[in-house]
Protein backbone atom coordinates (compact mmCIF):
# COMPACT_ATOMS: atom_id res chain seq x y z
CA UNK A 1 0.00 0.00 0.00
CA UNK A 2 0.87 3.40 -0.64
CA UNK A 3 2.27 6.07 1.82
CA UNK A 4 -0.11 8.19 3.42
CA UNK A 5 -2.98 7.77 5.93
CA UNK A 6 -5.20 6.38 3.53
CA UNK A 7 -2.83 5.08 0.94
CA UNK A 8 -4.05 2.34 -1.10
CA UNK A 9 -7.49 2.66 -0.10
CA UNK A 10 -11.01 2.91 -1.60
CA UNK A 11 -14.13 5.11 -0.81
CA UNK A 12 -17.12 5.96 -1.74
CA UNK A 13 -18.38 9.12 -0.76
CA UNK A 14 -21.92 10.06 -1.40
CA UNK A 15 -23.50 13.46 -2.22
CA UNK A 16 -19.41 14.20 -2.17
CA UNK A 17 -19.67 17.00 -5.08
CA UNK A 18 -20.56 19.68 -3.01
CA UNK A 19 -20.09 20.99 0.62
CA UNK A 20 -18.92 18.41 3.34
CA UNK A 21 -18.90 15.62 0.95
CA UNK A 22 -16.52 17.25 -1.27
CA UNK A 23 -14.13 18.48 1.68
CA UNK A 24 -14.45 14.66 2.65
CA UNK A 25 -13.16 13.52 -1.14
CA UNK A 26 -10.77 16.10 -1.41
CA UNK A 27 -8.92 15.48 2.11
CA UNK A 28 -9.22 11.20 1.49
CA UNK A 29 -7.39 11.93 -1.27
CA UNK A 30 -4.83 14.15 0.52
CA UNK A 31 -4.02 11.22 2.35
CA UNK A 32 -3.68 8.76 -0.54
CA UNK A 33 -7.39 7.29 -0.80
CA UNK A 34 -9.04 6.76 -4.25
CA UNK A 35 -12.53 7.74 -4.20
CA UNK A 36 -15.90 7.46 -5.66
CA UNK A 37 -17.72 10.54 -5.74
CA UNK A 38 -21.16 9.11 -5.82
CA UNK A 39 -23.46 12.44 -6.44
CA UNK A 40 -26.43 13.05 -8.15
CA UNK A 41 -26.09 16.48 -8.23
CA UNK A 42 -29.54 16.75 -6.43
CA UNK A 43 -31.10 19.86 -5.27
CA UNK A 44 -31.54 20.45 -1.14
CA UNK A 45 -35.53 19.29 -1.64
CA UNK A 46 -34.52 16.57 -3.87
CA UNK A 47 -36.99 17.88 -6.27
CA UNK A 48 -34.12 17.97 -9.08
CA UNK A 49 -31.14 17.11 -10.26
CA UNK A 50 -27.59 18.70 -12.46
CA UNK A 51 -25.15 15.87 -12.68
CA UNK A 52 -22.66 18.33 -14.05
CA UNK A 53 -21.80 19.13 -9.92
CA UNK A 54 -19.93 15.61 -10.19
CA UNK A 55 -18.29 16.38 -13.23
CA UNK A 56 -16.61 19.36 -12.18
CA UNK A 57 -15.67 17.82 -8.68
CA UNK A 58 -14.02 15.12 -10.14
CA UNK A 59 -12.50 17.37 -12.28
CA UNK A 60 -11.70 19.49 -9.40
CA UNK A 61 -10.62 16.27 -7.74
CA UNK A 62 -8.07 14.74 -10.13
CA UNK A 63 -7.51 11.46 -11.41
CA UNK A 64 -7.86 9.77 -8.09
CA UNK A 65 -11.99 10.21 -8.09
CA UNK A 66 -14.22 8.92 -10.08
CA UNK A 67 -17.88 9.66 -10.59
CA UNK A 68 -21.67 8.08 -10.04
CA UNK A 69 -24.24 10.11 -10.87
CA UNK A 70 -27.01 8.21 -10.56
CA UNK A 71 -29.62 8.83 -7.65
CA UNK A 72 -29.07 6.22 -5.32
CA UNK A 73 -32.66 6.34 -3.84
CA UNK A 74 -33.58 4.39 -6.86
CA UNK A 75 -33.89 0.53 -7.09
CA UNK A 76 -30.47 -0.73 -8.05
CA UNK A 77 -28.30 2.32 -7.99
CA UNK A 78 -26.58 1.86 -5.06
CA UNK A 79 -25.02 -1.58 -5.89
CA UNK A 80 -24.21 0.50 -9.25
CA UNK A 81 -22.15 2.52 -6.84
CA UNK A 82 -20.67 -0.38 -5.67
CA UNK A 83 -20.14 -1.84 -8.67
CA UNK A 84 -18.37 0.83 -10.06
CA UNK A 85 -15.97 1.19 -7.14
CA UNK A 86 -14.92 -2.06 -8.02
CA UNK A 87 -14.83 -1.98 -11.42
CA UNK A 88 -12.82 1.37 -11.81
CA UNK A 89 -10.63 0.99 -8.48
CA UNK A 90 -10.64 -2.76 -7.86
CA UNK A 91 -11.72 -2.60 -4.19
CA UNK A 92 -13.53 -0.84 -1.56
CA UNK A 93 -12.65 -0.33 1.70
CA UNK A 94 -14.34 2.77 3.14
CA UNK A 95 -17.90 4.01 2.71
CA UNK A 96 -19.43 7.86 3.92
CA UNK A 97 -23.02 7.97 3.87
CA UNK A 98 -23.53 11.81 3.30
CA UNK A 99 -25.76 12.63 1.19
CA UNK A 100 -29.19 13.85 2.19
CA UNK A 101 -32.15 16.66 1.29
CA UNK A 102 -34.70 18.31 3.61
CA UNK A 103 -38.23 18.66 3.26
CA UNK A 104 -38.89 20.33 6.65
CA UNK A 105 -43.25 21.57 7.71
CA UNK A 106 -44.25 21.60 10.96
CA UNK A 107 -46.20 18.06 11.69
CA UNK A 108 -49.69 19.23 11.19
CA UNK A 109 -48.60 20.44 7.94
CA UNK A 110 -46.72 17.25 6.59
CA UNK A 111 -47.30 15.29 3.64
CA UNK A 112 -46.59 11.88 2.87
CA UNK A 113 -44.77 12.13 -0.45
CA UNK A 114 -42.14 14.30 0.98
CA UNK A 115 -41.73 12.25 4.37
CA UNK A 116 -40.92 9.33 1.69
CA UNK A 117 -38.57 11.27 -0.06
CA UNK A 118 -36.77 12.43 2.50
CA UNK A 119 -35.97 9.31 3.90
CA UNK A 120 -35.58 7.39 0.66
CA UNK A 121 -32.34 9.24 0.36
CA UNK A 122 -31.28 10.20 3.69
CA UNK A 123 -32.15 6.35 5.25
CA UNK A 124 -33.06 3.44 2.07
CA UNK A 125 -30.46 4.82 0.41
CA UNK A 126 -27.74 4.28 2.83
CA UNK A 127 -28.90 1.14 3.91
CA UNK A 128 -28.70 -0.48 0.17
CA UNK A 129 -25.61 1.23 -0.07
CA UNK A 130 -24.22 -0.91 2.80
CA UNK A 131 -25.85 -3.96 1.79
CA UNK A 132 -24.22 -4.14 -1.35
CA UNK A 133 -20.71 -2.37 0.47
CA UNK A 134 -20.35 -5.04 3.53
CA UNK A 135 -20.10 -8.24 1.92
CA UNK A 136 -17.17 -7.39 -0.20
CA UNK A 137 -15.67 -5.77 2.63
CA UNK A 138 -15.82 -8.60 4.99
CA UNK A 139 -14.66 -10.65 1.57
CA UNK A 140 -11.65 -8.36 1.36
CA UNK A 141 -11.00 -8.83 4.99
CA UNK A 142 -10.71 -12.61 4.89
CA UNK A 143 -8.21 -12.38 2.13
CA UNK A 144 -6.22 -10.46 4.39
CA UNK A 145 -7.13 -6.44 3.53
CA UNK A 146 -6.91 -4.30 6.59
CA UNK A 147 -10.42 -4.17 7.64
CA UNK A 148 -12.30 -1.30 6.08
CA UNK A 149 -14.34 1.61 7.56
CA UNK A 150 -18.11 2.99 7.32
CA UNK A 151 -18.94 6.93 8.50
CA UNK A 152 -22.66 7.52 8.94
CA UNK A 153 -23.28 11.27 8.82
CA UNK A 154 -25.95 12.25 10.43
CA UNK A 155 -27.23 15.13 12.38
CA UNK A 156 -28.09 16.72 16.01
CA UNK A 157 -31.58 17.11 14.56
CA UNK A 158 -31.75 13.11 14.57
CA UNK A 159 -30.58 12.64 18.57
CA UNK A 160 -32.15 16.12 20.48
CA UNK A 161 -34.95 17.26 17.32
CA UNK A 162 -35.10 20.66 15.97
CA UNK A 163 -38.98 22.65 14.75
CA UNK A 164 -40.15 21.62 11.56
CA UNK A 165 -38.08 18.55 10.91
CA UNK A 166 -40.20 15.57 11.44
CA UNK A 167 -38.53 13.28 8.13
CA UNK A 168 -35.09 14.65 8.14
CA UNK A 169 -35.04 13.87 12.28
CA UNK A 170 -36.64 10.38 11.82
CA UNK A 171 -34.59 9.25 9.09
CA UNK A 172 -31.17 10.54 11.03
CA UNK A 173 -32.49 8.68 14.02
CA UNK A 174 -32.80 5.40 11.71
CA UNK A 175 -28.86 5.63 10.79
CA UNK A 176 -27.77 6.18 14.37
CA UNK A 177 -29.64 2.88 14.84
CA UNK A 178 -28.65 1.74 11.56
CA UNK A 179 -25.03 2.34 12.61
CA UNK A 180 -25.00 0.68 15.71
CA UNK A 181 -26.62 -2.89 13.99
CA UNK A 182 -23.77 -2.50 11.49
CA UNK A 183 -21.43 -2.09 14.00
CA UNK A 184 -22.55 -4.97 15.79
CA UNK A 185 -22.99 -7.36 12.82
CA UNK A 186 -19.39 -6.22 11.41
CA UNK A 187 -17.41 -6.56 14.42
CA UNK A 188 -15.85 -9.76 14.06
CA UNK A 189 -14.51 -8.80 11.05
CA UNK A 190 -13.54 -5.62 12.47
CA UNK A 191 -15.21 -3.48 10.44
CA UNK A 192 -15.66 -0.35 12.46
CA UNK A 193 -18.63 1.58 11.78
CA UNK A 194 -19.60 5.06 13.52
CA UNK A 195 -21.64 8.12 13.08
CA UNK A 196 -20.82 11.56 13.06
CA UNK A 197 -22.80 14.74 13.40
CA UNK A 198 -21.38 17.35 11.55
CA UNK A 199 -21.16 21.57 12.46
CA UNK A 200 -20.18 23.75 9.23
CA UNK A 201 -21.08 25.40 6.19
CA UNK A 202 -23.19 23.19 4.30
CA UNK A 203 -26.85 23.83 2.22
CA UNK A 204 -28.73 22.46 4.82
CA UNK A 205 -27.12 25.48 6.96
CA UNK A 206 -28.45 27.96 4.47
CA UNK A 207 -31.26 26.79 4.39
CA UNK A 208 -32.01 27.28 7.75
CA UNK A 209 -35.08 30.16 8.18
CA UNK A 210 -34.52 31.66 11.81
CA UNK A 211 -37.79 31.90 13.39
CA UNK A 212 -35.79 33.87 16.52
CA UNK A 213 -32.88 35.85 17.47
CA UNK A 214 -31.47 32.84 18.54
CA UNK A 215 -31.79 30.49 15.98
CA UNK A 216 -30.77 33.67 13.81
CA UNK A 217 -27.44 33.28 16.11
CA UNK A 218 -27.32 30.04 15.11
CA UNK A 219 -27.19 30.15 11.23
CA UNK A 220 -24.72 32.95 11.48
CA UNK A 221 -22.26 30.75 13.80
CA UNK A 222 -22.65 27.97 11.44
CA UNK A 223 -22.34 29.29 8.26
CA UNK A 224 -18.54 30.33 9.61
CA UNK A 225 -17.27 26.80 9.84
CA UNK A 226 -15.19 25.26 7.29
CA UNK A 227 -15.82 21.50 6.51
CA UNK A 228 -12.73 20.77 6.56
CA UNK A 229 -12.79 19.92 10.22
CA UNK A 230 -15.31 17.60 9.55
CA UNK A 231 -13.33 15.98 7.06
CA UNK A 232 -10.30 15.38 9.19
CA UNK A 233 -12.65 13.33 12.17
CA UNK A 234 -14.04 11.48 9.18
CA UNK A 235 -9.86 10.92 7.80
CA UNK A 236 -9.28 9.47 11.33
CA UNK A 237 -12.35 7.63 11.75
CA UNK A 238 -11.58 6.13 8.30
CA UNK A 239 -8.04 5.00 8.48
CA UNK A 240 -5.95 1.92 10.02
CA UNK A 241 -5.48 3.67 13.39
CA UNK A 242 -9.50 4.20 14.21
CA UNK A 243 -10.52 1.61 16.46
CA UNK A 244 -13.80 3.46 17.84
CA UNK A 245 -17.43 1.31 16.39
CA UNK A 246 -20.98 2.20 17.06
CA UNK A 247 -19.60 5.64 18.29
CA UNK A 248 -21.59 8.51 17.73
CA UNK A 249 -19.53 11.85 17.33
CA UNK A 250 -20.14 15.34 17.10
CA UNK A 251 -17.43 17.69 15.23
CA UNK A 252 -17.88 21.44 15.42
CA UNK A 253 -14.60 23.25 14.22
CA UNK A 254 -11.75 22.14 16.68
CA UNK A 255 -14.24 21.22 19.09
CA UNK A 256 -15.16 17.05 18.82
CA UNK A 257 -18.06 15.75 20.93
CA UNK A 258 -18.46 12.08 22.04
CA UNK A 259 -22.70 11.64 22.31
CA UNK A 260 -24.29 9.80 25.66
CA UNK A 261 -26.28 7.01 23.88
CA UNK A 262 -29.50 5.76 25.10
CA UNK A 263 -29.23 3.71 28.10
CA UNK A 264 -32.03 3.22 31.26
CA UNK A 265 -31.33 6.47 33.45
CA UNK A 266 -33.38 5.79 36.56
CA UNK A 267 -35.76 3.43 37.50
CA UNK A 268 -39.25 3.18 39.24
CA UNK A 269 -40.48 -0.27 40.93
CA UNK A 270 -44.46 -0.52 41.65
CA UNK A 271 -44.17 -3.34 43.45
CA UNK A 272 -46.71 -2.50 46.30
CA UNK A 273 -49.30 -1.09 43.69
CA UNK A 274 -51.90 -2.04 41.91
CA UNK A 275 -51.58 -3.65 38.57
CA UNK A 276 -54.91 -1.38 37.27
CA UNK A 277 -54.36 2.10 39.04
CA UNK A 278 -52.66 3.61 36.42
CA UNK A 279 -53.04 7.03 38.62
CA UNK A 280 -50.92 5.32 41.57
CA UNK A 281 -48.64 4.89 38.97
CA UNK A 282 -48.33 8.19 37.63
CA UNK A 283 -47.86 9.28 40.86
CA UNK A 284 -45.03 6.92 41.57
CA UNK A 285 -42.98 7.93 38.21
CA UNK A 286 -43.73 12.00 38.75
CA UNK A 287 -41.98 11.69 42.21
CA UNK A 288 -38.72 9.05 41.11
CA UNK A 289 -38.87 10.89 37.78
CA UNK A 290 -38.52 14.12 39.03
CA UNK A 291 -36.05 16.08 37.16
CA UNK A 292 -34.74 13.59 35.43
CA UNK A 293 -37.20 14.30 32.40
CA UNK A 294 -35.15 15.60 29.22
CA UNK A 295 -36.37 18.77 28.25
CA UNK A 296 -37.46 19.98 24.71
CA UNK A 297 -34.62 22.29 23.94
CA UNK A 298 -33.90 22.48 20.04
CA UNK A 299 -30.68 21.32 18.77
CA UNK A 300 -29.84 25.15 17.22
CA UNK A 301 -30.32 26.15 21.32
CA UNK A 302 -28.31 23.41 22.69
CA UNK A 303 -25.01 24.66 20.36
CA UNK A 304 -26.17 28.46 20.23
CA UNK A 305 -22.36 29.00 21.59
CA UNK A 306 -19.31 30.40 19.56
CA UNK A 307 -17.59 27.94 17.62
CA UNK A 308 -13.91 27.31 18.43
CA UNK A 309 -12.10 27.86 15.14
Amino acid sequence: MSAGLLGGRVALVTGAARGIGFEVARMFIAHGASVLVADSGASIDGAESDTRSTADAVAKLGPKAWGFDQDLAVSGAAEAAVAAALGHFGALDIVVNNAAILRDSFIFKARRPDWQRVLETNLHAPLAILAAATPIMREFAKQGRPPGRIVNVVSTAGIIGNLGQSSYAAAKAGLVGLTRVVAMDLARSEICCNAVAPFAATRVTESIQPANDAQAQYKDRALRIPAAYVARLLSFLCSGGCTFTGQLFGVRGREVFLFDQARPGVRAVSDTLDRQDALALGGLLETEFAGRQTDLATDLELFNTEPLL
